[in-house]
């Protein structure tokens, strides 16, 4: 599932194609909710957490959600397009002559912003691709919504916790921190919470606006390295499905003991 990082860096691509300019193509076959008007223009292109969002500015937003199936690509106007059409599942053309397409997301929706966010919205918590997100407020919602007995990989991915950590950075935060990926939340002290959560917010905004994600000098430190040495220690890296989605954890058994 695309994380925080790759959200934002979507949305700069999009912004400049998209943003200040008139709505002349709008396909969106699976649209659950209001069709923009052709004609409005697009008032700004947002990632918040794991979503993408386009405003226009008559009030109405469109939200995906990628997960683990979706993608954004922006094409000039009659460029041939890298994935099949039927694919599709928006297609948002400008007076700019740009195209953005999402392919194959299972969230495409739009609601009206003077009325209410959609849940999904409304219940993330600080989004750690900002600047300054309320840690403290983070770390309290560990414990308050993960719950005390959530495993904290498991903790690290709850979007109304933080908003954009995955499983990239779940892995790489909790190398960071020495942290076992297994050990309860409750078991994880609030400093080290809040440590964890900074080390992930770190991570995060040094990949903004990147091509090839780096948290560490060699790269990445744990994920998608399962059988190979620990950068710190030379123990080989072990790999598992872990929680009620079975997502993919990293760690060494060794350094995070």
């Amino acid at each position: 599932m695309p994380e925080g990082d790759t959200l934002f860096n979507t949305a700069l691509r999009l912004r400049p194609a998209l943003a200040g300019h008139r709505l002349t193509r709008f396909e969106a076959p699976r649209l659950v909710g209001d069709r923009p008007d052709l004609g409005v223009a697009v008032s700004d292109v947002e990632a918040r957490g794991k979503n993408l969002l386009v405003h226009f500015d008559d009030g109405l937003s469109l939200r995906t959600h990628l997960r683990m199936s979706g993608s954004w690509h922006v094409y000039r106007d009659g460029e041939r397009w890298r994935r099949a059409a039927h694919l599709a599942r928006v297609v948002i053309g400008t007076d700019s002559g740009w195209l953005g397409v999402c392919f194959q997301a299972p969230v495409v929706e739009t609601y009206r912003r003077d009325v209410a966010e959609p849940w999904r919205l409304s219940t993330l918590g600080p989004d750690l691709c900002l600047p300054s997100p309320d840690l403290d407020l983070a770390t309290e919602r560990m414990v308050d919504l993960a719950g005390p007995d959530t495993q904290i990989a498991d903790s690290l991915l709850d979007q109304r916790v933080a908003a954009g950590i995955g499983n990239v950075y779940k892995s790489e935060a909790l190398w960071v921190g020495r942290i076992d990926p297994f050990t309860l939340t409750s078991g994880v002290d609030a400093a080290r919470r809040r440590q964890l959560l900074e080390v992930a917010h770190h991570q995060l905004r040094s990949n903004l606006g990147s091509g090839h994600r780096v948290t560490h000098s060699k790269g990445l430190a744990v994920y998608g390295r399962s059988g190979r040495p620990c950068h710190r220690c030379g123990t080989p890296i072990l790999s598992k499905r872990q929680g009620e989605h079975s997502r993919s954890t990293y760690w060494c058994p060794s350094c995070q003991s």
